[in-house]
């Protein structure tokens, strides 16, 4: 149905992604409309296309799906159009002046003569082309918007196309739309393919064929944590996603990535691989420091025993020959890895090291890639730890770095802990902070899930054997009634834990149906568990291997905010996508965000900064229902406003799955045993899951299950080049420094 008319009244408008409700005056008819809109004004003529629907709580309501802009024809109209406030420099008494002067033509003249507005008293020439070009763009922005929205577009992603290519959006995109996967963050290959299709482009383009390699690389590694994808398997799988059959082109299009240097094709044994050009600057980068660091220390053994023996006797402790081992290897090595599972010691050592380093007026940093994890260092070494970003501090207004190449970080020694979870990106940009006569060691566990990130680097910093290691095996940290600890070294040998529930700390509660699976849980976290042990709800941390289903993470939090946090009378929400956000919930923030400032209070200061990172927790403190804008407070003490188009890479975090949990610490954390693919449900899944409560742990489900994931062994071999050219860049760097 069509509708052509005139704005009457804005009753309600949401900048932050367009939605607006207003009066429409049409065919002598007033009807309520509602929709999504870039830019609207009052006295705004527009022809809408949609349907009528009546709406439970306000009645009959014109849905609209599509719109077209009409400029308005009359004096009055053209005079309450340009004095809405959409052109900037024009108000209602500028307004009334040009109309006045120009009539029926004005919007001819802005368009095309804006000098001629000169006429009008009080405007200069300056200010005349900025009129004309403020509505020139205005008419664009509203044209590239419309375009956009004719292939699924929503309002916020169109501005961002827009943001990206100006004026030349709707001809960039006509002529390649493949262009828009390269360009434009959140726009993936069926998208773009979708529009490609739709404007008739060849499904044998070479636009189409390079987007199918780039897309296929970029999803590899953000998947499956691949750097690089075997050439045949790349071929194979570009074959499936375009539905086309291998050709000449190929191989064409390939040579032509490689000399625009979007790609890098080696040699990584056995595979003749092709790498996104910044994974293999990443892995090189990273290889080339660590074997530099690895063999500029000046070769002498300092014998640390009799500090050593007055450490343990300080703390009432004794090491284990493996311990004191670590300890000696950490303080004579460049580059150290100190690896253990939990209970074996590795945060005694990590206190012993830096006492010892600190006797020798060694300035330390400590770190860690999250929050969590560097409150958990802070806390076991009773001195101040950041996280990675952190460290190297995210500058204000270029959202770069400030600690690099040319700014290292100013310390000795820089010990990381919970290692496993480093990507090769954020390792590749510490490790360029780093000063060369920098002393570092690595502390995590082998057996942890690999990093979220792309990037295999702690296992690779392990097979290419160029770099001391210290392994612990031996389990110091056990009371007696617990069985956290002895129960996860079980699971990591392939053994079946204790599950009799005699312990204080270590639960099963077998289920069999998914929904009484998932009711159990929402009663433990709400009213069981903290009945039995005095403890809050939101200490209790619900890890779920899958995101979908019954008892994926998205069900889950629906059901455990509905408990914990339902909706109240003047309990501001919003939605996004399918998910309601709602003052007082859990969230975590799921990617990476350089531009989101935020503040922290610091004793009497206030600390300014910018960068949220994947795997931050937080609360929703505060919900403005007209712009869409949300106030967050996250663990860590910073203070963050989101405006609505960023609210996507926020997630509810009730309930999270077991790879955001890396690094993290709970007092209690739920665990549904359920069945799910071979691929995903694995001992390596199982075992970083028991590993992050502190005072307890609850498996929901069936004995079956859980065996079944303690003898799948199966983990998927990333791709990844940083073992090899290790070893080559320690050869070189052998050769340099003897």
């Amino acid at each position: 149905m069509l509708l052509e008319g005139s704005v009457e009244e804005i009753i309600f408008r949401n900048d932050g992604n367009g939605y607006t409700v207003f009066y429409f005056e049409h065919s002598d008819q007033h009807s309520v409309c509602v929709g999504k809109f870039i830019q609207i004004s009052e006295g705004a003529h527009l022809k809408l296309e949609g349907n009528f629907i009546t709406n439970p709580k306000y009645g009959e309501q014109f849905q609209v799906e599509s719109f077209e802009t009409l400029y308005p024809t009359s004096k009055e109209g053209i005079r309450k159009y340009l004095g809405s406030g959409l052109i900037k420099g024009v108000g209602p008494v500028t307004a009334k002046a040009i109309v006045d002067v120009f009539k029926e033509n004005t919007l001819n003249i802005i368009e095309f003569a804006p000098l001629e507005l000169t006429k009008v008293k009080g405007i200069s020439e300056r200010k005349a082309e900025m009129i004309g070009e403020a509505f020139r763009e205005l008419k664009h922005l509203q044209n590239t918007v419309i375009f956009l929205q004719g292939y699924g577009m929503t309002v916020n992603m169109a501005i961002k196309i827009y943001e990206v290519y100006q004026n030349n959006t709707i001809e960039i995109i006509k002529e390649n739309p493949y262009k828009l996967i390269e360009d434009v963050e959140g726009i993936g290959f069926a998208t773009a393919d979708k529009i490609a299709r739709s404007l008739g482009l060849d499904t044998h383009s070479e636009f189409r064929i390079r987007a199918g390699i780039l897309y296929t690389l970029t999803d590899a590694s953000e998947k499956n944590g691949h750097t690089y994808l075997p050439k045949d398997e790349l071929f194979k799988s570009v074959s499936s996603l375009l539905d086309i059959e291998e050709n000449q082109s190929f191989n064409k299009v390939l040579e032509d990535l490689i000399f625009d240097k979007f790609v890098i094709n080696t040699f990584i044994f056995p595979h003749d691989a092709v790498m996104l050009s910044k994974f293999y600057y990443y892995e090189k980068s990273v290889a080339e420091k660590l074997a530099l660091l690895c063999c500029s220390l000046v070769n002498t053994e300092l014998n640390v025993d009799a500090e050593i023996t007055h450490f343990e006797e300080l703390n009432k402790i004794k090491f284990h020959p493996d311990q004191k081992k670590a300890i000696i290897n950490a303080i004579n090595s460049g580059v150290s890895i100190i690896t253990g599972g939990p209970g074996t010691g590795k945060t005694t050592i990590v206190k012993c090291i830096i006492s010892l380093l600190e006797a020798q007026r060694k300035k330390i940093l400590l770190t860690a890639p999250t929050g969590r994890a560097a409150k958990k260092l802070s806390e076991a070494t009773e001195r101040d730890a950041k996280t990675i970003h952190r460290a190297l501090q995210v500058d204000f207004k270029s959202k770069r770095f400030v600690f690099n190449e040319q700014n290292p970080l100013p310390y000795n020694v820089i010990i990381v802990d919970e290692v496993s979870m480093v990507d090769v990106s954020l390792m590749c940009n510490l490790l360029k902070a780093v000063a060369r006569d920098t002393k570092l060691i690595f502390v995590g566990d082998k057996d942890q899930l690999p990093s979220v990130g792309a990037g295999n680097v702690l296992e690779d910093m392990l097979a290419s054997e160029v770099i001391s290691v210290s392994e612990l095996t031996q389990i110091y940290r056990q009371s007696e009634k617990s069985l956290i600890i002895s129960n996860a070294h079980k699971i990591n040998d392939g053994e079946m834990p204790e599950i009799d529930n005699k312990s204080q700390d270590f639960f099963f509660e077998s289920k069999v149906e998914l929904e009484d699976i998932k009711n159990s849980i929402v009663e433990m976290v709400t009213t069981r568990i903290p009945k039995f042990i005095g403890i809050d709800s939101v200490k209790i941390q619900v890890l779920a291997p899958l995101k979908a289903g019954i008892c994926g993470i998205e069900n889950l939090n629906k059901e455990l905010q509905a408990k914990l946090n339902p909706p109240k009378k003047f309990r501001n929400e919003v939605i996004v996508g399918q998910t309601i956000f709602r003052e007082g919930d859990k969230i975590m923030q799921t990617a990476n965000n350089y531009d989101i400032e935020w503040t922290r209070q610091v004793g009497l200061y206030t600390e300014n900064g910018a960068g949220v990172f994947n795997g931050d927790i937080g609360y929703i403190h505060s919900i403005n229902n007209q712009t869409g804008e949300v106030v967050i407070w996250f663990e860590d003490g910073r203070e963050s406003t989101y405006p609505r188009t960023e609210l996507s890479q926020l997630s509810l975090a009730y309930a999270i799955t077991i790879h955001k949990s890396q690094g993290s610490e709970f007092d209690v954390v739920i665990i549904p045993a359920i069945a799910g693919p071979s691929l995903i449900l694995n001992r390596n899944l199982i075992y970083t899951a028991v590993t992050r409560a502190k005072k307890m742990v609850v498996i929901v489900g069936e004995k079956k299950n859980l065996k079944r994931m303690i003898n799948n062994k199966f983990i998927l071999k990333r791709h990844t080049a940083l073992k090899k050219f290790l070893q080559d860049a320690y050869k070189k760097a052998q050769i340099l420094f003897n």
